[in-house]
């Protein structure tokens, strides 16, 4: 295994990228889909089921890590990776969207984000070298730079002061980060949908250097549409040489057309949580278990996917399994999400090798226009 971070472009079909970053622990494929383990777990997953399903790399949680266990507590067990039985990389966010979107009675001012646990009420500060130091004491592979991510819709003076803001958290994050070899650091750029708002922190983020690049403060309530036009040009003004990083993204159609703009990287909770739901993502869109249409179907889930969900069990028994309330039926439709997104990233990851993603983009598209498999 290489003793350094490193990030090599191999393919590029239109925008779509096809890479590889190497890390000590293990390389990541991209298009790269990160499972979301906020508390130092998947939910409904055991660390191994996650791998099998060809997941190269997991997110922590920084925020919810730092009040429950605490970091120290974690730090203490040989870091994340030995505390959660996960041997291949992890990255971990910086806890700030969480600290805004979350946190009871918080108050930001320039050194960073006084806030009250929402767990317990305890008083806790957030800063740029906190962050640093959180990060640090739970041991992930790549780390990301502390930043302050407004919710849209916001006005332009409101999105370029907490620009402006994270630029410079960005510089103190950076210093406090230091040296840290085979460890990589990440900038977020941010700016709303304001163009010129994300070149300039592009060139900020620059102008300061980091291992990778995240384009943050999108999937905020923005709506799709809008977040596809600012990913026209927003990951143009990053480097070619450094993966590419949306965070918290998101549905399957949205994982393409972010592929398909230049996206490397992504994570989101939604195959999990769906998953606990009672929601089943398949190639020809989704499917709602809960639905009584699915009681008496013997046919699985989607009969070309080879998780165990679809393998071994029938959409009348996970439809069962849910209405009863059982643990299995979180497992189950769990693992076939995860398993679903990670076969998406592969397609993408061979169309664009062989210099055919358009060609899936629009297989894409057109499965899921099919829709379910009528009922019997």
């Amino acid at each position: 295994m290489p003793k350094e971070f490193a990030f090599e472009l191999l393919h590029q079909d239109g925008k779509a990228r096809r890479g590889v970053i190497s890390t000590p622990r293990g390389q990541i494929r991209t298009p790269a889909f990160m499972p979301v383990g906020t508390a130092a777990t998947v939910k409904a997953m055991m660390p191994e089921s996650v791998a099998a399903t060809g997941a190269d790399i997991l997110l922590g949680n920084t925020y919810h890590l730092m009040l429950r266990p605490t970091a120290e507590r974690v730090a203490r067990f040989g870091g994340l990776h030995k505390f959660m039985n996960w041997q291949k990389p992890i990255l971990t966010d910086s806890g700030g969207f969480q600290v805004m979107s979350l946190a009871d009675l918080r108050k930001l001012t320039e050194e960073g984000v006084a806030f009250r646990s929402h767990v317990d009420g305890s008083k806790h500060m957030l800063t740029p070298e906190r962050s640093m130091e959180i990060q640090a004491l739970l041991g992930s592979d790549i780390v990301m730079c502390f930043d302050e991510c407004p919710a849209l819709p916001a006005d332009r003076h409101r999105i370029a002061a907490s620009m402006e803001l994270s630029m410079r958290w960005a510089a103190r994050s950076k210093a406090a980060f230091g040296e840290r070899p085979g460890h990589a650091l990440f900038g977020i750029m941010q700016g709303g949908l304001e163009r010129d708002l994300r070149q300039a922190s592009a060139e900020a983020l620059c102008d300061i250097g980091f291992d990778g690049y995240a384009v943050g403060g999108l999937a905020v309530g923005e709506g799709q549409a809008a977040m596809f036009d600012c990913l026209d040009y927003a990951p143009d003004f990053l480097p070619q040489d450094r993966p590419r990083y949306l965070m918290g993204v998101g549905k399957p159609d949205d994982i393409v057309g972010a592929v398909a703009r230049g996206i490397d990287m992504m994570d989101c909770v939604l195959p999990s949580r769906s998953g606990r739901t009672g929601q089943a993502w398949t190639r020809r869109g989704q499917v709602n278990i809960k639905n009584a249409r699915h009681q008496d179907d013997p046919r699985p889930l989607d009969e070309n996917c080879t998780c165990p969900a679809c393998r071994n069990y029938s959409r009348g028994y996970l439809h069962h399994v849910f209405r009863a309330g059982e643990i299995i039926s979180s497992m189950l439709l769990t693992w076939h999400n995860l398993h679903y997104y990670q076969e998406l990233m592969e397609g993408m990851r061979g169309a664009i090798e062989a210099g055919q993603f358009a060609q899936f983009k629009a297989g894409f598209h057109a499965a899921r226009a099919e829709g379910d498999i009528e009922p019997i």
